[in-house]
């Protein structure tokens, strides 16, 4: 028999016996995964972008759903399949009757909008401003090319096509079956976050089905009726600033102001009275629709400080282009949610850093 004593057992090297320490070391660990989780988000942020579309899209569908049910209180698969066909008959409509005279009007429209810069540019010489006749060129043709791009995709023919199929076919999928992606999620989650999750997740969908319904309502309003203002009057390609100034009106702020612009320099091909005719229209749309019709949707729908959505446009929009430009806005919104709600809960979680703070200093 072996008198000796048995060697004490000795904590590891690597081991942390204080249990604050241990509390800030997995705090450290925390955040060095998440500063991990953004570098590969940043790496992979135009399919992620991509993914946020298609939930984008989904919400639209699914908020199409939920109206249809109202007076159609059918399946839920049907409805979808319903407002699906409706998109795609909107879609067909355009491309097959519209389609000849906005093809005509696309093709005058970069040849007008060159005159005109021209134009604007000889004015501007003989005021004694001196710009290069390159530099108001090269940005014309830029506007051009960005607002031909925007009025290619309305007839399908966009050079984007699989960016596009993909956030449809996302979008397609989330909008038949949101739960199950939603308990996908859900199920990667640490039991006691689960329900939290499950709520939160429920907020930022019904506000970016809000948010989703007034800016498609503000964007049949704003080109319908500037379309029936500016062929009241003869203004050439109605139909074509019609349907742009409605597609622009998804991006706010940014788009107004695109659309404006692009309105005036349309009028100045029919005479001062004409361009000042546009910009009365341009006013009158957007104040009554600023004043009247958003306010009246905005008070259901996500409250977004508008310096803040132009800031993410202008972030968004140089990192990832249009695509960037257009989520902007629902992006900044479910971001706000998600804050919000963890603001409003993070005293009643037991598990969150307040929580863990207060139990080391009861007092």
């Amino acid at each position: 028999m072996d008198d000796r004593d048995p060697e004490p057992q000795t904590t590891s090297p690597t081991g942390i016996s204080d249990p604050r320490l241990r509390f800030e070391a997995r705090k450290a660990l925390i955040w060095v995964s998440i500063v991990v989780l953004i570098g590969v988000a940043i790496y992979m942020a135009q399919a992620l972008l991509v993914i946020f579309g298609g939930l984008v899209f989904a919400a639209i569908i699914d908020g199409g759903a939920r109206l249809l049910n109202r007076v159609l209180p059918i399946g839920r698969g049907w409805r979808v399949g319903i407002v699906l066909l409706l998109a795609i008959a909107f879609v067909g409509w355009v491309v097959v009757f519209a389609g000849t005279s906005l093809a005509e009007q696309a093709a005058q429209f970069p040849e007008l909008v060159q005159q005109q810069a021209a134009r604007l540019m000889d004015w501007l010489n003989s005021q004694g401003i001196d710009v290069g006749a390159e530099r108001v060129t090269g940005m014309a043709e830029k506007a051009v090319g960005g607002i031909g791009q925007l009025t290619s995709a309305v007839g399908g023919l966009i050079g984007g096509l699989t960016t596009g199929f993909l956030i449809v076919i996302i979008g397609v999928y989330v909008a038949f079956e949101p739960n199950l992606y939603e308990r996908g999620v859900a199920w990667m989650m640490p039991d006691h976050r689960r329900e939290a999750f499950l709520e939160m997740s429920s907020q930022m969908a019904q506000s970016l089905r809000r948010l989703m319904f007034g800016r498609l309502v503000g964007m049949a309003f704003e080109g319908v009726l500037t379309w029936a203002a500016l062929a009241a009057y003869g203004v050439p390609l109605s139909v074509l600033l019609g349907l742009l100034t409605g597609l622009l009106a998804f991006i706010p702020n940014i788009g107004a102001v695109i659309s404006g612009l692009l309105m005036v320099l349309v009028g100045f091909s029919g005479g001062t009275d004409m361009a000042l005719y546009c910009v009365g229209v341009y006013l009158v749309i957007q104040t009554f629709d600023g004043y009247v019709v958003i306010p009246m949707i905005a008070r259901k729908t996500v409250d977004l400080a508008p310096a803040l959505v132009l800031a993410g446009q202008l972030i968004l929009g140089v990192l990832f282009g249009i695509l960037g430009l257009a989520l902007a806005d629902p992006l900044i919104a479910m971001i706000k949610v998600m804050l919000e709600y963890r603001s409003e809960h993070s005293s009643k979680d037991p598990y969150s850093d307040e929580a863990a703070d207060r139990s080391f200093h009861p007092g």
